[in-house]
């Protein structure tokens, strides 16, 4: 089934915090949701469809009543990290399309800082036993992704400064950002190693926060007063250590991009925006070949260019991504779905604001690089 402009996002808020002390998990998943509903015009009674991750008690059964939502007809607590939101809003617009619920919700809520993380891996998953006694962590493996790339292609580190420093140049534009001021290439060199050939400045922010999006029906849609987005394509791939035959210089994205572009009928060339999971700066890099908005192993020579700041080939992260603006829950998706909303309904800052953005790609990474879930989705001017 295609879901080509068979289902429109409504309604789109990023929580304005970054650092929330005074909040629980639920209470931002509570507040995100409601924001959305307000921008959308719609009440609680109208939600008869709920996503959200399951990291949070029974997931949507205990959020759906934390919140208030009743009567629910279809939930999803697919849980693939960062890209979570990303699949979550596929599949709501599955579920729309094929009529199993007429108006879902869609919510992130993440309250982490100042709390120390646990071991990467449960001694209860399948990987523990051959990962957890070597002391991988996630910054370690995109680290040992980095140098292959570097290896491979001749990939720079100044290169991979390029992408913090259009992310900060974007920051500054952004009242809630959390780091605003816009650094140079050099102040990124020089910022300290943390994972050769990672420095600190390679790597996301770590905040408190999250987003909710809606997602219905273009029937619906045309009886409320909010610009809609159409959703025109989506694509989701899996991708692991292949029994220990990994190559750790590519992601799913060379699955789910092609996938996305497919159903919404457009190629790379067509999108005017892209919001691209920046957990590290060789995270974009390596996205952006995946996706085919240039040849592999040419990442960084195309963000050298200056494409990825506004006015470039391929404005990228035009809030400051990850890497500067918001990364709640180390899981950057829904963020990135809803600067891509903004950019098309012409709400960005007008210093960052795309000239006439009619297709937009938003695009998450989770997991880890080792193994992970790339979800892309292609998304369109309600008027295009």
């Amino acid at each position: 089934m295609s879901l080509n402009a068979k289902a429109v996002i409504v309604g789109a808020y990023e929580h304005p915090g970054r650092d929330l002390p005074d909040r629980s998990a639920q209470q931002i998943h509570a507040e995100v949701a409601f924001g959305a509903l307000a921008d959308a015009g719609l009440g609680l009674q109208d939600i008869d469809g709920f996503f959200c991750t399951g990291q949070l008690g029974f997931g949507a059964i205990s959020l759906a009543e934390y919140i208030g939502l009743k009567r629910l007809r279809y939930t999803d607590s697919t849980f693939t990290g960062g890209s979570s939101y990303l699949c979550h809003v596929g599949h709501a617009a599955l579920a729309v399309a094929s009529g199993k619920c007429r108006i879902a919700l869609v919510t992130q809520g993440a309250r982490v800082r100042g709390i120390v993380r646990g071991p990467k891996l449960a001694p209860d998953t399948p990987e523990y036993a051959f990962e957890a006694p070597y002391g991988e962590t996630n910054l370690g493996i995109y680290a040992l992704a980095a140098r292959r790339h570097m290896h491979e292609y001749g990939t720079t580190a100044r290169q991979m400064a390029e992408v913090k420093a259009a992310a900060s140049f974007h920051a500054q534009f952004n009242p809630n950002a959390m780091l605003r001021k816009p650094v140079t290439l050099e102040e990124v060199l020089a910022s300290p190693f943390v994972a050769d050939p990672l420095r600190r400045m390679d790597c996301c922010v770590v905040t408190d926060g999250g987003g909710a999006v809606i997602v219905t029906t273009p029937e619906i849609a045309a009886g409320l007063q909010r610009q809609s987005v159409d959703i025109l394509g989506h694509g989701e791939a899996i991708k692991h250590t292949m029994g220990g035959r990994l190559d750790m210089t590519y992601t799913a994205a060379v699955w789910s991009g092609p996938a996305a572009f497919e159903e919404a009928a457009v190629t790379p060339a067509d999108i005017d925006y892209a919001s691209i999971y920046d957990s590290f700066t060789i995270t974009v890099l390596m996205t952006l070949e995946d996706l085919g908005f240039c040849k592999k192993g040419q990442g960084g020579a195309f963000a050298a260019d200056g494409a990825l700041r506004v006015g470039g080939r391929l404005p990228v992260n035009t809030d400051g991504g990850g890497l500067c603006n918001n990364h709640p829950g180390y899981q950057g998706g829904m963020i990135k779905i809803i600067e891509a909303v903004r950019q098309l309904r012409g709400e960005a800052h007008p210093e960052v604001q795309v000239d006439n953005c009619r297709l937009a790609l938003a695009h998450g990474t989770g997991g880890g690089i080792s193994r992970l879930c790339s979800a892309t989705l292609i998304l369109g001017r309600g008027d295009a």
